[in-house]
């Protein structure tokens, strides 16, 4: 069974056909740099750019990196403020005449990595923190999904919470080599194995091709690896959301 997956985020918007009983994408990967800004019009034209070159007709499995709850963002997230209370799934549907399925971005790589990759047959707690534009997360027990975390919002110091001192574009803004930013993963991750005590802990995200790059500055006594399917982890979760 082919699916179309999308995964939005901060920088860019990519889309390929998923065999979704297999994981593996069937077509090449497009990508296309997220709008700026990127408000709902603006990502809805890039989506329906997505769609018209996969010749795409059917359900679509989409990837958001905002919080959600039953379609509907919480906030506009990295995006634009104008997402708030919007119902993503309609919107998008009313702009291009698909049907969608939409997830969180992290949970859609995590649901990639548990039923394909790194947490394949992982008993227990297993988190799979997506490092980007934000940082994201997905929780599951048992191979279950626990939607809709939000760990890249745990607090920091002073209020502020990691993602805003620990996400990949904080390592590109402030020019931070792999090591300093690995530190700065170490004080985030060390305090996810404080509240969450997993038995797994899975890299997503556009850094998960970076692991090797970092990982010496993690010290944890939680096992921690990169995605299998790397960036790829977020087009092939998204695509099984909407099987």
């Amino acid at each position: 069974m082919i699916i179309l997956g999308i995964d939005v985020g901060g920088t860019g918007i990519k889309g390929a056909l998923v065999d979704v009983e297999t994981g593996i994408l069937t077509s090449n990967r497009r990508r296309i740099p997220t709008p700026s800004p990127a408000t709902p019009e603006a990502v809805a034209e890039t989506i329906q750019k997505l769609k018209q070159h996969f010749k795409w007709e059917g359900t679509v499995g989409c990837g958001f990196p905002t919080p959600l709850k039953h379609g509907k963002c919480l906030t506009g997230g990295n995006l634009h403020e104008d997402w708030k209370d919007l119902k993503v799934d309609e919107f998008f549907q009313q702009k291009t005449g698909n049907k969608y399925t939409i997830v969180n971005d992290a949970d859609a790589a995590g649901l990639a990595e548990v039923t394909f990759g790194a947490g394949k047959g992982v008993k227990g707690t297993v988190i799979l923190i997506t490092l980007g534009t934000g940082i994201g997360s997905a929780l599951f027990l048992d191979g279950k999904l626990l939607p809709n975390t939000e760990f890249g919002h745990v607090l920091h110091k002073n209020g502020a919470i990691f993602e805003k001192y620990a996400a990949d574009s904080v390592r590109v803004e402030e020019n931070l080599s792999r090591k300093q930013w690995g530190k700065r993963l170490h004080k985030y991750f060390k305090h996810i194995n404080l509240i969450l005590s997993p038995d797994l802990i899975i890299i997503g995200g556009g850094s998960s091709k970076k692991f090797n790059k970092f990982e010496a500055q993690i010290n944890i006594d939680t096992e921690i690896i990169p995605a299998k399917a790397e960036n790829d982890a977020g087009i092939i979760g998204a695509a099984l959301a909407a099987k």
